[in-house]
This record gives C-alpha cells, structure tokens and sequence, in this order.
C-alpha cells in the first residue's frame, strides 16, 4: 500500500490503534486475552491492533469504525448498521450492542495513538464510493462470536477487512504493524471470499438486525 500523499481527491486510509487505545480496561483485557491464545497456539504474545478508517470523497472526510454504541455521544455520528455483542438476546440492551459508523465530519477516538498510520488503501473515486457504499451491507453479525463459521470471532476488524475485500481491495499488502496481529481480520476476508464464490449465499447470521 502506499503512503499518505496528495489528499486533495477522494481516498481511503486505514488507520491501526493499539487495542485499548484510551481505555485501560480494554487495554488489559485484550492483553489477557492475547496471552490466553498464545498460550493455546504455543506462540508468542504479540500486540493486539484494531482497525478503523478515514475516506475522503466529495469534499467531505468520513471517519468509519465499529464500536460500542455507548463510546461516541454525538447523535450525528453516521450509524448506519447496528449488531449484538456476545449473545443475540444481549442486544436488546445498549450495553452490548455495536454500531458501525460512517461519520462525515467525524472522528476516530484516539487516532492519535495508531501506529504505522496511516496507511492509502486506494484513490480510485469508484473504489471509495464503492466502499461508501458497502458499508450498510455490513452484516450485522455477534461481536465476538463465530456465527459463520469462519473460524475467527468477529468484530471491528473483520468489518474493516470485509469492506475492503468486496471494493476490490489487494488485500495480501495490508498487515497489522510488524510484530502485531488483528483479532478477527480473517473473519472478514473469509466471508468475502465466500460471497464471491456464491453472491447468493447467507450473509448474515439468523435474527441479524440493521440499524434505522
């Protein structure tokens, strides 16, 4: 991929923050988490990334992540796909639902912490619109559950990879920082490869849920 250059067109840069990145609580537990696997896999720790991303198209800066739907208090904040965490009855309740943003004007908390970011994904005007528009595609599937079978859990990052895997994305030069890893990332690439195989498979889990 390349580097930031000219931001004059429409683009789309892919931003990695450090898990927790401003919440200690998230950090330590995504450290206990990572050290849980390695010690399953028989690997070595590493540090944990999760992914979001800034597009520009239009004149307008979009910022686009998943999160909690309690992290961001603005009520302008472009959600355009709402989903349960941990369980499907879970999301009933605020406390564990996730929202997927695409916030023109927005922000990314605590993009100041990414590391190796940010990095150009593409400048191909069909590209970015075709990534604006994906994104109320995003199933609407359990953060932190494997309803697909896909092997991974997803969650923010398999969103991140998912969209851009379907907008045609070379998505082989696109890695977390060296000696990092992104939890869920293969979710995305995985269910994208499916829809190619089969555009009229299931996309989503039974009970999935957009948002308004």
């Amino acid at each position: 991929m390349s580097a930031v250059g000219d931001r004059t067109g429409g683009w789309v840069d892919l931003y990695w923050l450090p898990l927790g990145a401003g919440g200690h609580v998230v950090r330590w537990n995504g450290r206990a988490y990572e050290w849980l696997s390695a010690r399953r896999q028989h690997r070595t720790a590493v540090d944990l990334y999760h992914a979001g991303l800034m597009l520009h198209a239009g004149g307008i800066t979009y910022a686009i992540e998943m999160g909690p739907v309690w992290n961001v208090g603005a009520a302008d904040r472009g959600v355009v796909v709402e989903g349960p965490v941990g369980a499907r009855w879970l999301g009933r309740s605020r406390l564990f639902r996730y929202e997927v943003r695409c916030w023109a004007g927005g922000r990314i908390p605590d993009i100041a912490e990414a590391v190796d970011s940010p990095v150009r994904t593409t400048e191909d005007p069909a590209r970015v619109a075709g990534v604006l528009h994906l994104l109320r595609e995003v199933p609407a599937l359990t953060w932190g559950r494997d309803e697909l079978r896909t092997g991974e859990m997803w969650n923010s990052n398999s969103m991140v990879a998912w969209v851009l895997a379907r907008t045609g994305h070379a998505m082989e030069g696109i890695t977390p920082p060296r000696g990092g890893r992104a939890p869920g990332w293969q979710a995305g690439l995985r269910l994208a490869a499916r829809q190619r195989i089969d555009p009229d498979g299931p996309e989503d889990a039974p009970g999935a849920a957009g948002a308004g």
